[in-house]
């Protein structure tokens, strides 16, 4: 099996195995089993269970992004609907069966504090999406849209908590609603 191959099952056996039942409950050598890797070339991809944490991690960013992205572009051009989609593919997310919550933030409280590696794919998921909603918001006609920028963010962070400790069945909405207050008050 080629590297490239290994690496990529190895991802997907984390992603699946991390995200469904937790980083501490699994370990190593179920990531392996789950991918038909040996433990030779698991090692030789990834020196540690901490470098395979954060390598899953960033996968799941770009993926996870792409999707936002995605259903933010169909949403048109209007800088509004924009911002507003973000919610409403939030919304989507929630409602998926494997929904866990913020896979970064799950990672986070398991062992980030104690993880650089896992803390920094943390940090950069967070700095990435971040980012994207400063970009969306910079479109929007305001004079304070790194303002706009923050409270969005805000929101669209607190509703990944609130959905994913089932306070809040729909977060989401909420979250959209708020936000359309923060856009009429940026105008």
């Amino acid at each position: 099996m080629e590297l490239a191959e290994a690496s990529d099952r190895l991802l997907v056996a984390a992603e699946r195995l991390y995200y469904s039942r937790g980083i501490a409950a699994v370990g190593i050598d179920d990531v392996r089993a789950a991918a038909g890797v040996s433990m030779r070339r698991l090692y030789q991809l990834y020196p540690s269970k901490e470098h395979l944490v954060a390598a899953y991690l960033d996968a799941r960013d770009v993926r996870w992004r792409g999707r936002v992205a995605a259903h933010v572009d169909a949403a048109g051009e209007d800088p509004g609907a924009r911002l507003l989609a973000v919610f409403d593919w939030l919304g989507l997310w929630f409602a998926e069966d494997d929904f866990r919550g913020c896979a970064f933030i799950n990672a986070f409280g398991e062992i980030g504090g104690d993880s650089p590696l896992v803390l920094a794919a943390v940090q950069r998921h967070k700095d990435l999406f971040r980012d994207y909603l400063r970009d969306l918001a910079h479109a929007f006609p305001t004079d304070s849209p790194e303002s706009l920028a923050a409270g969005i963010t805000l929101l669209a962070e607190g509703a990944m908590t609130v959905a994913a400790i089932g306070t809040d069945p729909d977060a989401a909405a909420h979250a959209k609603a708020a936000a359309h207050v923060l856009l009429d008050a940026a105008r």
